[in-house]
């Protein structure tokens, strides 16, 4: 999706500047063929995985486990909790599907400029592509980390502390401050 776009947003040259890149790892990256579809994709499955996935690990961390395997957690968080309890950090979880993606296609777009320079039909060597996926990559866990944690601050067992996402990422400024 996001080559199908990028081909569409290049300029007169066959260029595609870093903003309009961004706007190609928004669309392509949170939504695979439009942000309804990233918004779908996040409700439907990444949430309540996440969300399950995380109570389990806080869950197993605990002095006294309750969940038994998978089925009987996720029967127990929704017999305890409705199945609001599989959606905990649901506005966290679809920011971050977004910026993760959009984080990762700017990068690779701007390496992918500065390497060709002024020749836009400059052909890219595949171990050079792969160091760029890599820096890509990086760049997008790095810049991405505030708003997981603030996800799974929301799906965790302690998730009632908090009003919403919002409420959520400013106690952790003010409390624990910006390195948490």
């Amino acid at each position: 999706m996001f080559e199908f776009l990028s081909n569409q947003m290049r300029d007169e040259q066959g260029r595609l500047d870093s903003t309009r890149g961004l706007i190609c790892g928004v669309c392509a990256g949170s939504a695979e063929g439009g942000l309804g579809a990233g918004v779908a994709e996040a409700v439907v499955v990444v949430c309540p995985m996440e969300t399950v996935k995380v109570k389990f690990i806080h869950d197993q961390c605990s002095p006294k486990p309750k969940y038994r395997g998978f089925f009987h957690g996720v029967r127990e968080i929704v017999r305890e909790q409705g199945l609001k309890g599989t959606y905990q950090g649901l506005t966290a979880t679809v920011l971050k599907q977004g910026s993760n993606q959009a984080i990762r296609f700017f990068v690779m777009t701007s390496l992918k400029n500065w390497y060709k320079g002024d020749d836009p039909n400059k052909v890219i060597n595949p171990f050079v592509t792969g160091v760029f996926g890599a820096l890509a990559g990086a760049a997008s866990v790095f810049g991405n980390t505030p708003l997981d944690v603030v996800k799974t601050r929301m799906q965790g067992l302690e998730a009632h502390k908090y009003k919403s996402t919002w409420d959520c990422a400013y106690q952790i400024m003010k409390y624990e401050g910006p390195l948490a």
